[in-house]
């Protein structure tokens, strides 16, 4: 009878292949550790006393997949019905001081057991026709399993030092299980943690990027933070932590507060690069802080420097210097914003502006927002997350009136330069700045009409007179329009000219003046 865990058709394949070739064959590593736990998983790594290569090319022959081999890795790779296939050859390791590439020779099942970083990670099910299905755990991941223990299969300093980035792993995996890690091995996660220092910053990030995307993030900076790692490979968050006091007055630790706020966003979503907005909304708050004897501590600006500071720390980190690090930039930079609003009377500009400058993300940043209240004053949490609503609500009704998110101010530059036969000056910067902020403050509507008639008069103050090849406004209405700007309710655009018309005071087409008929002579 084949066992649940090996009922896909894969493993009866790579069982009649080995058995042909009068080799051995085991699935180890996480997708056994994975169907323990009851986690999903699709990449499935197998172990082949012999040529992994070999079998996985035959594999891939008898169920018509391509197979992408890596010969100075000794693995091979292919998909095969909707799961991920590495096979590797059994082998042993062993390390240079200076490198962790290893030194690899064959060997037997139980040398690749004992060369995976952690027991839960060593288990394996035979693949053999007379075993099948069989469990081979030689260091007890199975305790280790039902404990909840993270643990090497040997000696963890030899471990560590082998291959340092086993420590951030160990760390990686009690976040994402809520696994201890045995005091054995994090007493050697300390010992050897300068050996961080050798390890590439692009493969950090890969495991930095699964422990913010674990369910309990906090429980991973933290274990980082007592190996003493964090200060190795993110001191700009390491710096966040402790508390300092004069007189009366303290602040709170920052460190603490930002696992709570990631924690807390944790809950709320899986988007990874909120999460990191969180984890990066108060970076900035070592460089920022005064003490003032009336007042006690404060962070002026933190959110400013700290959006300053992200380039720098995604550079550092390796992570991505594009849209994402941009989306992390702005949540940082605008987290406070929907706080004073909620503190403060909601005012239709202060939304309005706020709509402008979140754009698309303003959700998002109302997520951050809500997740950063970590008060343990029940009330105060209450009234701030009222008050939140209350913004959202603001939020809701002037983006259906104003429709100020993403907008674009409906006369453009070159407009102002077309109509005043300018070239690019100071001038149309000014125009286009007033009509910006005279539609964010609720001066005039966002609105071809009123931001074109708002035009004329700041360019009659400035004395500018219009040109003789002046583009027709009602044509430009027309360019708006398709380009988003809102028309004025006595108007609307013509569907087959493209023209804007007037409608009369029930809604209908007003007729155009028809041109008067002119008899000619003959």
């Amino acid at each position: 009878m084949i066992p649940d865990y090996l009922s896909l058709p894969v493993f009866k394949h790579i069982s009649d292949i080995v058995s042909e070739r009068g080799v051995k064959a085991f699935v180890i590593g996480g997708y056994v550790r994975d169907w323990y736990l009851h986690r999903p998983s699709t990449d499935i790594d197998v172990v082949v006393a012999g040529s992994g290569i070999e079998v996985a090319e035959e594999l891939g022959r008898r169920v018509h997949s391509r197979v992408s081999v890596f010969k100075n890795f000794g693995t091979a790779m292919l998909r095969v019905g909707g799961v991920e296939v590495e096979f590797v050859g059994a082998r042993k390791e062993s390390y240079r001081a200076d490198s962790r590439k290893p030194i690899v020779e064959d060997g037997t099942l139980e040398d690749d057991q004992r060369r995976r970083d952690f027991t839960i990670n060593a288990l394996a099910w035979s693949l053999g026709k007379e075993d099948f299905g069989t469990l081979v755990d030689p260091f007890g991941g199975m305790d280790d399993l039902e404990h909840c223990i993270i643990r090497t299969p040997c000696d963890p300093d030899t471990t560590f030092s082998d291959d340092p980035l086993r420590m951030i792993r160990a760390v990686r995996f009690a976040s994402q299980l809520g696994f201890d890690i045995w005091p054995e091995t994090f007493d050697a996660i300390v010992r050897n943690r300068e050996r961080i220092r050798i390890v590439s910053r692009e493969r950090i990030a890969t495991e930095l990027h699964k422990i913010v995307a674990s369910p309990r993030p906090s429980i991973g900076f933290e274990l980082l933070d007592k190996t003493g790692l964090l200060e190795l490979i993110f001191p700009e968050l390491s710096r966040l932590k402790g508390v300092e006091r004069r007189g009366k007055h303290a602040h709170k630790d920052n460190f603490i507060h930002t696992l709570k706020v990631l924690d807390n966003i944790a809950l709320k979503t899986d988007d990874l690069w909120l999460r990191w907005a969180a984890l990066l909304h108060d970076i900035a708050k070592p460089a920022t802080k005064a003490y003032d004897p009336r007042t006690g501590w404060t962070f002026h600006g933190h959110e400013v420097l700290g959006a300053r500071m992200i380039p720098s720390i995604f550079r550092n980190l390796k992570l991505p210097l594009n849209e994402k690090m941009k989306f992390v930039q702005k949540m940082v930079e605008l987290h406070l914003r929907p706080i004073i609003l909620s503190e403060d009377m909601v005012t239709d500009s202060a939304v309005r502006r706020l709509l402008f400058d979140a754009g698309d993300d303003v959700e998002k940043l109302m997520t951050l927002c809500e997740a950063d209240i970590t008060s343990g004053n029940d009330a105060k949490v209450r009234r701030y997350l009222a008050n939140f609503e209350l913004v959202r609500r603001k939020m809701r009704d002037i983006e259906e009136k104003d429709r100020i998110r993403n907008f674009q101010p409906p006369v453009t530059g070159e407009l102002i330069m077309a109509t005043y036969g300018l070239p690019p000056c100071r001038e149309i910067g000014d125009i286009k700045a007033a009509i910006k902020e005279a539609i964010l403050d609720g001066q005039i509507a966002n609105d071809f009409g009123e931001a074109y008639a708002l035009m004329e008069r700041l360019a009659a103050e400035k004395g500018l007179t219009k040109s003789p090849d002046a583009p027709n406004p009602e044509s430009m209405a027309c360019a708006a329009v398709r380009g988003g700007a809102q028309l004025p309710e006595n108007k609307e655009t013509d569907a087959a000219t493209g023209r804007v018309v007037s409608l009369t005071a029930n809604g209908e087409r007003a007729e155009r003046p028809r041109r008067p008929r002119i008899k000619r002579d003959g």
